[in-house]
């Protein structure tokens, strides 16, 4: 169950970010980052998070001309990291030369896909950015063509999830964040889930930032998290 947890590091500095992956790596392998870490400490960040042992994830959401998307992809590939995300909105020609780019470099890297993020609801969709399509169909749609430009999966709240599963089978990730515990308010995010909620419509990686980082205990807070998705035997065994 540990290699379903990401933990996004929404944190300020790189000791923190170092002291987190020290702590949590038995139970955590896979660690996030996102534009504020990368845009403070650059590609250094990402070494730290390998140095002590972690995975990266780093959630670029590029989003550009497909020329500018292939050759920021080229350059992720040779950093090591296990994935990293582009906007479906930028269509099907950036997505297909970003992942083209990345896999030259590095075979294993999984490039995924943001569809709406889960900051997002259908008013702002409509009344916002102009999109009069249901949430939940236009989810479908960029994850549609997501898969179809050669993308891994995509990101999606668990709201979608059981949809996306149902349609894209097994061999596409679903990865979904707006994951909030059931012992923890929802914070910024308004399409959520619990743990729990979310395995059972079909994630195959969960997300989760604050409820751990600002956490009195972080080790603690994860063990319960796994405990709650229904891991006792393994929170028994580590915690």
């Amino acid at each position: 169950m540990e290699k379903r947890l990401i933990l996004a590091l929404d944190v300020e500095t790189k000791e923190k970010v170092q002291l987190l992956v020290r702590e949590l790596k038995s139970i955590i392998k896979i660690f996030k980052i996102g534009p504020y870490l990368f845009t403070r400490y650059g590609p250094k960040i990402i070494e730290i998070i390998q140095k002590e042992g972690g995975k990266v994830f780093y959630d670029a959401k590029f989003y550009d001309i497909s020329s500018v998307i292939e050759k920021s992809a080229e350059i992720i590939g040779e950093m090591g990291i296990e994935m990293f995300t582009l906007h479906t909105l930028g269509g099907s020609q950036m997505m297909r030369r970003a992942v083209e780019a990345a896999k030259n470099k590095q075979e294993g890297i999984k490039v995924l896909g943001v569809t709406i993020l889960t900051s997002l609801d259908s008013l702002i969709l409509k009344k916002e950015l102009g999109i009069e399509k249901d949430l939940k169909d236009e989810v479908i749609h960029l994850a549609s063509l997501a898969k179809e430009s050669g993308l891994d999966g995509v990101i999606t709240s668990a709201y979608e999830t059981e949809n996306l599963r149902q349609i894209f089978g097994k061999d596409f990730l679903l990865i979904v964040p707006g994951i909030r515990p059931s012992f923890k308010n929802k914070g910024e995010q308004k399409r959520v889930a619990t743990p729990r909620e979310a395995i059972q419509r079909g994630a195959d990686f969960l997300v989760i930032g604050r409820p751990i980082t600002r956490a009195k205990n972080p080790f603690k807070t994860t063990c319960r998290i796994i405990q709650e998705i229904g891991g006792e035997e393994f929170e028994k065994y580590y915690c």
